[in-house]
Parts: structure tokens; sequence; C-alpha cells
């Protein structure tokens, strides 16, 4: 199997533009087409080569071997049955954060085998071509979706090109991911959004959030500097879980609440300590 492919990747952003470059670096491409409604990230990109040309999303289907979905999740689901209508032995796969509806959307289709779903477990809070890092994805996980319902040319092809920029697979059906992520990345991000609307809303005096916030305030309220386009959907998509993790983190929060009011520090003791214990798991 020829490793070396034409890739398409529609969305120049943090994470199309990141990947780009490491294919580029682990010689897996022949050539890199960028698509992007946004004209600037386009010219960036192609500035920075980051791509070597840029195409509509027709022109780039058809001269591409490797299509690559890089946008937010609910246009992903607006355009890949499109995609699919259009591809004949090309690879398709998104890199989308849920991975229900849209494979859901293209249960049916007659092409589906075509494509698989992934979620590199990698990311900033930046956006945008400007932002891409060229050692981007290595020693992180990668979850492949459904993969016995793709070809299974697509599918070697696929884990090979995620080993080969440096990552770990892990298996998943759709359900199990979006379970998952909600927990450990979905409700992250929406704390960090919610922390900051707090600071924001207590704290009027920008100079002393400015000169007062430490490392851990920093590092707490990261992810609320992330792209709302991006977010928005990704919650609403996976709605059901996301509601459920956000049921029993403010439960969480009510037992501090709680303790803190009733000036209980035993029991603030107990919930700390039990906290403590995710050093076992990720030290």
């Amino acid at each position: 199997m020829n490793t070396q492919k034409k890739i398409a990747i529609i969305g120049i952003g943090l994470m199309g533009g990141s990947l780009a470059l490491r294919l580029r670096a682990e010689n897996l491409c022949t050539e890199i087409i960028g698509v992007d409604n946004n004209h600037q990230h386009l010219q960036i990109a192609l500035d920075q080569k980051i791509i070597d040309s840029g195409a509509s999303l027709g022109d780039a289907i058809e001269a591409a071997d490797v299509i690559i979905i890089a946008i937010p999740v609910d246009q992903t689901i607006a355009i890949l049955p499109t995609i699919l209508n259009r591809v004949n032995k090309q690879i398709v796969l998104d890199l989308g954060s849920t991975k229900s509806t849209i494979l859901d959307a293209i249960e049916k289709h007659p092409k589906r085998e075509r494509f698989i779903g992934t979620h590199p477990m990698w990311g900033t809070e930046k956006s945008g071509p400007g932002s891409v890092i060229r050692d981007a994805f290595i020693n992180r996980a990668v979850v492949l979706c459904n993969h016995n319902d793709s070809n299974p040319e697509v599918f070697v092809w696929v884990k090979k090109m995620y080993e080969t920029i440096g990552m770990r697979i892990v298996y998943m059906n759709a359900l199990e991911h979006d379970l998952h992520v909600a927990y450990i990345s979905h409700v992250s991000h929406i704390t960090s959004f919610a922390l900051a609307n707090t600071i924001l809303e207590k704290e009027k005096e920008e100079t002393a959030i400015f000169d007062l916030a430490s490392g851990g305030f920093e590092s707490t309220v990261r992810l609320a500097k992330s792209s709302p386009s991006m977010w928005a959907p990704i919650f609403i998509h996976n709605k059901a879980n996301v509601l459920d993790v956000l049921d029993e983190h403010i439960t969480q929060l009510q037992k501090f609440q709680q303790a803190i009011a009733g000036a209980n520090e035993d029991e603030l003791m107990v919930l700390m300590n039990k906290a403590n214990q995710i050093k076992k798991i990720i030290p």
C-alpha cells in the first residue's frame, strides 16, 4: 500500500494546519490542498507553507486521495454526505470531538465504508493557522470509532498515518467515545468558561485580575480562551452526556459549598483527599 497520498484538508485552523505540518514532516503526503471558507486563513496557510495550494471543496475532492475534515462538528455533519456523494476510492476522515451524530448522519450512505471517524486527543485554546504547532499530536491518544464499518484499506491507512505521526491508537464505538470525552474533555471546557465568567462578573477591576492571577488560575481558565464556534456545537451534539456530567459536577460543587458554609473542615478534608486520588491515575 502506498503510504504517500495527495491530501485535502478541509479547515486550515489549529487542528488541520498542525496535522498538515506533521504529515509533511513524516513524508506521508505528496501534496496538501487546503479548503477553507476563511480566505485569510487560506492565505496565511499558503504563506507559511502549511499547504501547497488552495482549492474549492469540489476541486479538492476530485484531486485528493485522502480528505481530512477539520471543521466544527455541526459543519462536518452538514458537509460529510456531500463529500461521500462525490468520492470513489478516496479515504475520508474527520477530527471531531463528538462522533455519534456524525456517524448517524451517514449510517445508510452507500459510501459509508470510505469514511472513518477519528478524534485526536490533542489541542490548545488557540485557533487559526497562525497558531499551528509543528510537533503536535506526538505521544497523544487518537480514538478510531466504529472502525469495523470502514473499508479495510481506509482503516489501515488512517491507522498507519496516526502511528507515523506519533499517536497511540484507541478503539471505541461512538457511544463509548462520546460518554468518555464528556467526562474527560467537555466538562473541563464548560468549567473553564464558567469560571472565567464568574471572575469577570465578580471582579470588575481588570488590573487586579492581571496583577494577581497566579499560575493556578491561568491554567484553570486557559480553556476559556477556546473557540466558541467550535465548542458550542460539541456541547449541543453531545448534550445527553454533557448534561449528565454537569449534574454530577454541580453536586460536587454543592458539597464544597455546604462544607464551607458549615465551617466543616473535616468534610472539606474528606472531599479534597478523595480528589487527591486522581494522582494515582494521572501522576
